[in-house]
């Protein structure tokens, strides 16, 4: 994700709620109108999630329930704000993540929706392992500690 164009939509509370083993890009299938009001920063990731759809004996990734707000000038071939979308990956990346998913107890869970240098969208994913209440006080913990060491290193120098 080094070369990011502009990023539409995060999901903050992924990185709180799981720890995340690998990420991935992947790209989306939109809609013309989709991408106007993406273009327009129209977007959220905070409740979406990613799952597996089985078309015609074939598995896919597809990004559920991510809102993507309607585009006001685009009249009857206008979108779903919360339809299901399929994500295009390369099938070795699929299987990878589907068999993690159905023998490790893991999810996949979107991370960021972007456009690339290119200006075409991408959403990266992140292959994730669920926290409990017990590591996100730790987490909370840490991060509180180290901003206070920062803090403490910055008064020491001056």
């Amino acid at each position: 994700m080094s070369n990011v164009y502009k990023t539409i939509a995060q999901n903050k509370r992924a990185r709180f709620d799981y720890e995340i083993l690998e990420t991935f890009e992947a790209g989306i299938v939109l809609m013309g109108s989709e991408v106007k009001s993406l273009r327009s920063g129209r977007a959220s990731l905070n409740e979406s999630h990613v799952g597996e759809m089985i078309i015609e004996n074939k598995a896919a990734l597809y990004l559920f329930n991510a809102n993507i707000a309607e585009y006001n000038q685009a009249s009857i071939f206008g979108h779903e704000a919360r339809r299901p979308r399929k994500l295009l990956m390369h099938r070795k990346e699929i299987n990878k993540l589907l068999g993690a998913i159905r023998r490790k107890g893991l999810t996949v869970v979107p991370l960021s929706m972007y456009f690339n240098s290119k200006g075409v969208v991408k959403i990266q994913i992140g292959l994730a392992r669920g926290r409990k209440n017990v590591d996100k006080r730790e987490l909370i913990k840490n991060r509180d500690w180290k901003k206070e060491q920062a803090r403490t290193m910055k008064n020491n120098n001056q």
